[in-house]
């Protein structure tokens, strides 16, 4: 049986920092942690644990104790703090543009639960079982790793979606611009818009894709580099 990959938010960054670079990307438009849609919204880390996670430093996670036993109390006040977090930022939006939190009866309702017990559940600091953190996490349109994930892994969770997403753009745009290219056909002189690229796409027109696809990439790549050199010359 094969070790469960240890997460590891910092190179997950650097890959998307790569991939976003070789894509004309801004790296902020990526790895924005604030606000919605950002690193710490999609994770449910406050944004001060994002930022030292992506520095290489550790953020406190329940720990082991007493052996192979989990110490429970912090375990249940991650996750119910994680569900505070979702009520907080997923809210509730109107045909006329405005937004409230759920109530407790909303969120009880779709969890399968009361909202009398879910006060209880905060107040106390206890987490819901599985059942009821499932049922939660779903109705804010989650999956229950959101709330029982430890912090590293809560990250690069959200990190390794977004490599994959970015992973797939640019592979699809390659391809598109790998067919464009083929069919330039040999009019495309000197001064045409393909470039260095457009000339090393063609020469490599007869190569197996998975194998031109990235010599173009390093080809543009190294293109791209030289450009931005002449520009900042002039």
């Amino acid at each position: 049986m094969s070790e469960r990959p240890v997460p590891d938010p910092v190179e997950t960054a650097r890959r998307i920092a790569s991939l976003a670079e070789r894509a004309g990307i801004e790296r902020t438009d990526v790895l924005r942690v604030e606000g919605e849609g950002g690193l710490s919204f999609a994770s449910g880390l406050p944004p001060e644990d994002v930022e030292a996670l992506l520095r290489g430093e550790q953020v406190p996670a329940p720990q082991p104790s007493r052996g192979a036993v989990v110490d429970l109390e912090d375990r249940h006040r991650q996750v119910v703090d994680r569900i505070l977090f979702l009520r907080k930022t997923r809210l509730k939006a109107f045909p006329d543009g405005t937004r409230r939190v759920y109530s407790l009866a909303e969120i009880a309702a779709g969890a399968g639960t009361s909202a009398q017990w879910l006060d209880k559940m905060i107040k106390a600091g206890k987490a819901p079982n599985l059942d009821h953190a499932a049922g939660i996490a779903d109705f804010f349109g989650e999956k229950i790793e959101f709330l029982v994930a430890p912090p590293a892994e809560a990250l690069d969770r959200v990190l390794q979606q977004i490599h994959k997403d970015l992973l797939e753009r640019t592979v699809e745009r390659q391809d598109k611009d790998l067919e464009r290219l083929k069919n330039a056909g040999p009019a495309a002189g000197p001064d045409s818009e393909l470039g260095v690229v457009g000339y090393a796409a063609r020469a490599l027109a007869d190569v197996p894709d998975d194998t031109a696809q990235p010599l173009i990439a390093l080809i543009e790549s190294v293109a791209r580099r030289a450009r931005e050199e002449r520009a900042r010359e002039n």
